[in-house]
């Protein structure tokens, strides 16, 4: 198995500290897909254009190295929203595309791990 070593901030690390054990499995779902977002890992051979917007805007804003305020008080932009909505409707209808599928599963995973941060940044108490 391959290591990979990362830079973050200091807080960013104890808020993803309780998901040490799965961060590999999270990845490898974030990039396990069909959707052309996530057919590649490799900045290098992917465009950045290819991501779901609400992904690049997480990354974005995690690259600022936020304070446990900034993460409580972050969402998405509304065009972001908007999309989500979008496929949202189109999931109830049962009309989702494979891609679009796969970009519902990156939002799901997306917001799953900014409510994991929003809790702890929540329970640190730190500003």
């Amino acid at each position: 198995m391959a290591e990979l070593t990362i830079q973050i901030p200091d807080e960013l690390a104890e808020q993803l500290e309780p998901l040490r054990d799965r961060l590999p499995e999270l990845l490898s779902q974030l990039v396990r897909t069909d959707s052309p977002a996530a057919t590649s890992v490799a900045i290098s051979t992917a465009t950045l254009s290819e991501f779901p917007r609400a992904y690049l805007e997480v990354l974005d804003f995690l690259v600022t190295r936020p304070t446990s305020q900034d993460i409580i008080a972050f969402k998405v932009s509304p065009a972001a929203q908007n999309r989500l909505s979008s496929l949202l409707d189109k999931n109830r209808e049962g009309s989702l595309s494979e891609s679009e599928v796969a970009e519902l599963d990156a939002y799901e995973q997306l917001e799953h791990l900014m409510l994991l941060m929003k809790a702890r940044a929540m329970a640190s108490g730190n500003p």
